[in-house]
């Protein structure tokens, strides 16, 4: 057996370790086998049924942000000249008053007192020009008769348009104090409410001092500070009407926004903040003063990408769409978002435009995953 012994295996080579090897050259092929067709890959993933839109390119207005504060159309920090001890405070805060309405009553004794001294220094006054008119009147008849100098003469006449003078500045000191016992009893000047109660009984007012803050009831104002730059590429004038949203209250929640019309544009920009300070009359319902507010400018236009709100997802902390590639599979891409409106969400960086997205979906898909749009595509209003 010749051949037999060509084939022959080495004297140190098992029979046994022959087999092995047969029998795990055989496991393995019947393994490599088993795995082939059913193995997991790209091709086995389930596909993505999914409508699809079409990536819009469009030509958006510039839109800024402008931040403000409410303020009431009328607002006042009423003082009184007197200087004395307030004896009472009626105003409460948040009080609805009328015109005219006492709102904190002062000591009047100092104040009549001053009106007293006043009057009596009129009545002087009176007293005198009275002596000196009729003194005047007879140096007047002796002139003429040659029994008075002309010296003694305007002597007299002189007395007399002092006397005249020393009268109008005592009938004005009387009008001043009277002016000033008046406001003993401090009043509001228009109708509104009690804004801040500043003084109780026993403090002492003084003139200049705010005692109480009203403010109307209606009508009410957001003051908003503006960029020079902005001003300039927008145009923002008097009568310009612009969109805003009041923070801390229930107003526009379901979207609606409040409509602001600029009544007042200060003409240069502050040096050291370089803004224009702009108010605008708010339509609506009056909201409390102290609010912050929103009002959306319109700028310059700009080119802009637009998606379906229901094309964004969220996935880790990041915002994703759904890409349907040439191929039919799905991709994802990261990104960033803008402003959300009219169904619309603008994309400001992640798509260029004409791509095509996937929307309605719960999850981002698997990558790769074949799509299939289903056949009522077209009735849930999508492009593709």
């Amino acid at each position: 057996m010749k051949i037999g012994r060509k084939i022959g295996f080495g004297s140190g080579f098992s029979s046994k370790v022959f087999v092995g090897l047969l029998a795990a050259g055989g496991a393995s092929a019947v393994l490599a086998g088993c795995a082939g067709p059913h193995s997991p890959s790209k091709k086995d993933l389930p596909p993505v049924s999914a409508a699809t839109a079409l990536v819009e390119r469009a030509s958006l207005p510039e839109r800024l942000t402008l931040y403000g504060t409410v303020t009431a159309d009328r607002s006042a920090a009423v003082s009184s000249r007197v200087m004395a001890n307030v004896i009472a405070v009626s105003a409460r805060v948040g009080q609805s008053v009328a015109a005219g309405d006492i709102l904190v009553e002062i000591d009047p004794q100092t104040a009549k007192g001053q009106e007293a001294q006043a009057k009596g220094a009129l009545a002087q006054a009176r007293a005198a020009l009275s002596l000196a008119e009729r003194n005047y009147e007879r140096y007047k008849a002796l002139a003429a008769s040659g029994s008075a100098s002309p010296l003694e003469l305007d002597m007299t006449r002189m007395q007399y348009e002092q006397a005249m003078g020393a009268v109008q500045q005592g009938e004005g000191a009387v009008e001043a104090a009277s002016s000033v016992a008046r406001e003993s009893r401090v009043t509001a000047p228009f109708a509104g409410r009690v804004a801040a109660r500043l003084v109780e009984a026993g403090d002492l007012a003084a003139p200049g001092r705010p005692l109480v803050t009203i403010e109307s009831a209606t009508g009410r104002r957001l003051v908003v500070q503006v960029p020079a730059g902005t001003v300039a590429t927008s145009g923002l004038k008097a009568g310009q009407k612009l969109a805003v949203r009041i923070d801390g209250t229930g107003v526009n929640s379901a979207g609606a926004d409040v409509t602001g019309t600029v009544v007042e544009m200060s003409p240069g920009a502050d040096p050291a903040s370089h803004t224009y300070t702009a108010t605008l009359e708010l339509s609506g319902a009056p909201v409390a003063t102290g609010l912050t507010g929103r009002a959306t400018l319109d700028a310059a236009v700009r080119p802009s990408v637009l998606v379906p709100e229901s094309a964004v997802l969220a996935s880790g902390g990041v915002t994703l769409v759904a890409l349907k590639d040439d191929a039919g599979k799905a991709r994802t891409r990261v990104v960033t978002t803008g402003a959300t409106s009219g169904g619309k969400v603008e994309i400001l960086s992640g798509l260029a435009g004409g791509e095509i997205v996937l929307v309605g979906l719960a999850a981002p898909p698997a990558d790769g995953a074949p799509v299939s749009e289903p056949k009522d595509a077209e009735a849930k209003g999508t492009a593709r």
